[in-house]
């Protein structure tokens, strides 16, 4: 059952979020708003939400680690990983799925605490596997049904935004994050 209002009204989806201990995302879509821009040298450019950035940067120190999984190859998203502390990431993954549970096996988790967001047919598998599922209005309607959770944002606009902040409020982190700023030390 897909979900296109916020999974905290859903009581057994809250459920599922709280026990989320790894948040995997696609790039190209999710991260971005999925199109690919070349400068005249061949050099590709991509552009990220620094608010995405945030909330990602926000979960790792709720202790919910960050994974990438993407189809593309860029050196961009390893400067956007690295400046974001982000360890695993994967990059040229046809298949999703093998990737996600060779990482949740390494980490020593169980899917029904990963929640995984992708916005196309090679996110399919990922999406269905995982304890809670999320794609982007931005997704083809074929995929969005595969998900537990469709966001409100778009990819490159808030989506993963929109997803930390829901983990975070879940697990009943947020009003710590809140503290933290109103009181200076963020």
């Amino acid at each position: 059952m897909t979900t296109h209002t916020s999974p905290l009204q859903d009581p057994q989806l809250t459920d599922r979020l709280r026990r989320i201990r790894l948040l995997a995302l696609d790039v190209d879509g999710v991260l971005t708003d999925g199109q690919l821009y070349f400068q005249a040298d061949g050099i590709e450019i991509k552009a990220f939400n620094v608010q995405d950035g945030h909330g990602l940067k926000l979960l790792k120190r709720a202790g919910i680690q960050v994974a990438l999984i993407t189809g593309r190859e860029s050196p961009t998203v390893s400067r956007r990983a690295a400046a974001l502390g982000i360890q695993h990431v994967f990059q040229g993954v046809e298949k999703k799925l093998p990737v996600l549970r060779e990482l949740i096996a390494r980490l020593g988790l169980e899917f029904d605490q990963v929640a995984y967001c992708g916005d196309d047919m090679p996110d399919v598998g990922a999406i269905r596997r995982a304890g809670v599922g999320i794609s982007v209005p931005n997704a083809p309607s074929y995929i969005q049904k595969h998900a537990d959770w469709v966001t409100e944002r778009s990819g490159g606009e808030g989506a993963a935004r929109e997803i930390a902040d829901t983990l975070l409020r879940a697990q009943g982190h947020w009003d710590a994050v809140i503290d933290t700023y109103l009181h200076g030390a963020g």
